[in-house]
């Protein structure tokens, strides 16, 4: 399999996967799509308000798919009014932890709550999670021994990598392969909503522009506010 992609090829992909990113607001969601789909680490970005869209075309066994990154914002007054949209037509489940903020690991299990009731129990939907800034070492305040154990009770695969560290770079690609070639056996394909829209760049920070796909999802209720106030920040660290 490849994460080497060609725009050209997008068109070509046989099959399309939605894959939502789910975790506390800085615990660097936004870092590991944007290093698995842009092959790049942001030094400065902007807040996830709403739902962030990113698409990254991969070829496994010869075939091409298209798999579709879902970044949501990790608040939760800005997760009310997006929750059902948000994992209606979901393939796969990245729950994103901090390393070195133990309330984020704890709060795996309000992520995971969310995700059964949302999700039919009768779907074999795919999870892992990722433990994120494991560069940070002197910081770190949940252990891999804890981790894993945490893990085998959910029945979910772990895995601990750093989106920041150029060194990670491997393990992150391996990750989104492993979880690729699992999908591609997958055979439904995703189907938006008509009412959605997209936006084809944000402004980052540090004046660089992005190509995103995000969604607007202005047209839903009380959302409107949330996707228009763009709050400038620091890059959620790794």
């Amino acid at each position: 399999m490849s994460f080497k992609q060609n725009k050209a090829d997008s068109h070509l992909a046989a099959k399309t996967f939605k894959i939502i990113i789910i975790g506390d607001a800085n615990v660097g969601k936004t870092c590991l799509t944007m290093r698995i789909c842009n092959g790049t680490f942001p030094q400065k970005t902007e807040s996830t308000i709403g739902v962030d869209f990113k698409e990254k075309i991969v070829k496994v066994q010869d075939e091409l798919i298209k798999l579709q990154f879902w970044d949501s914002a990790g608040q939760e007054r800005f997760r009310h009014s997006l929750v059902p949209h948000y994992y209606r037509n979901v393939h796969a489940v990245v729950f994103v932890y901090d390393v070195t903020k133990k309330s984020s690991f704890l709060n795996l299990s309000k992520w995971l709550e969310e995700f059964q009731v949302n999700v039919n129990a009768n779907l074999d939907i795919p999870r892992i999670i990722i433990g994120n800034k494991c560069d940070l070492h002197a910081n770190r305040e949940v252990s891999s021994s804890e981790a894993n154990m945490v893990a085998s009770n959910f029945g979910i695969e772990l895995w601990e990598t750093s989106a920041k560290s150029e060194f990670e770079v491997e393990r992150v690609e391996q990750i989104f392969q492993n979880l690729a070639e699992t999908l591609k056996f997958k055979s439904a394909t995703v189907e938006f909503p008509p009412s959605m829209s997209r936006v084809n760049t944000i402004e980052q920070s540090n004046g660089l522009k992005l190509t995103s796909s995000s969604y607007d999802l202005s047209s839903y209720k009380n959302t409107s506010k949330y996707i228009q106030e763009k709050k400038q920040k620091k890059c959620c660290g790794s």
